[in-house]
């Protein structure tokens, strides 16, 4: 069997004896029904990685014993901040679990004309906090082992107008530029990502107002989920570490 990777949310220490959060313990000893003396994989977000014993499981509890900590690094060398409209349904999950797969650093949920999702208050907090735990189980699966951040929910206008030095882009059937013919070299990148039925004109001009820069992915109109996802492996093609 594989060896089961685990995120810990607190700091770990070399040879120190633990217990497992209460969401792992429940995945190690009620799904996986492991046992003492079996190994795992701990992680902190430090880019660390923890081999562990588990030492005992019990109906609440699963204890275990850490190794030393040893550096391992998967991060891309570019940093991707994703601006993804929010999609229905398992869509936006779906595109928030395989775009950490893909590297992605940061992902901003937006809010735009045409956004078909209307969430607000306690619901919208929930929404984030469920999207945050698959941020964390896409890093236990893919092997990354810095957890990237769901920021709070914005409107479209307010995200487009922070300003923090990296490339912005827009994806627009229209455009005279795909990402093959971006100038060399780019270390940070703001990709924005429309809803169903696309940004609308004034939300188009207004991300040319904010230093955005439109650009083609192809012929063929995509979803939205497909879009993020093509995007993002042809950046981390182009300036990341795929291919």
């Amino acid at each position: 069997m594989r060896i089961p990777r685990i995120y810990h949310p607190q700091p770990l220490i070399d040879h120190a004896e633990i217990a497992l959060s209460e969401d792992a313990a429940n995945h190690i000893g009620r799904v996986l029904r492991m046992s003492a003396g079996q190994a795992l994989q701990l992680f902190d977000g430090s880019n660390q990685v923890f081999d562990a014993e588990i030492t005992q499981v019990d109906k609440k509890n699963v204890l275990v014993r850490l190794a030393a900590g040893q550096p391992e690094d998967r991060e891309s060398p570019l940093n991707l901040h994703l601006g993804q409209v929010i999609s229905r349904g398992e869509k936006m999950e779906f595109t928030i679990q395989k775009s950490i797969e893909l590297g992605v650093n940061v992902i901003t949920p937006l809010f735009s004309e045409r956004c078909g999702v209307k969430l607000d208050g306690e619901r919208l907090a929930k929404k984030i906090q469920q999207w945050q735990k698959i941020a964390i189980a896409a890093c236990e699966q893919c092997g990354r082992n810095r957890i990237p951040e769901i920021r709070e929910a914005m409107k479209l206008e307010d995200w487009c107008a922070e300003q923090d030095g990296s490339l912005k882009l827009n994806l627009h059937p229209r455009a005279n530029h795909s990402i093959n013919t971006l100038p060399l070299p780019v270390e940070h990148v703001r990709l924005l990502i429309g809803p169903e039925g696309g940004l609308s004109a004034d939300e188009i001009a207004m991300t040319t107002g904010h230093g955005f820069t439109d650009i083609l992915l192809g012929p063929r109109v995509l979803r939205t989920e497909t879009t993020a996802l093509t995007a993002i492996t042809a950046l981390q093609v182009r300036f990341g570490d795929l291919g």
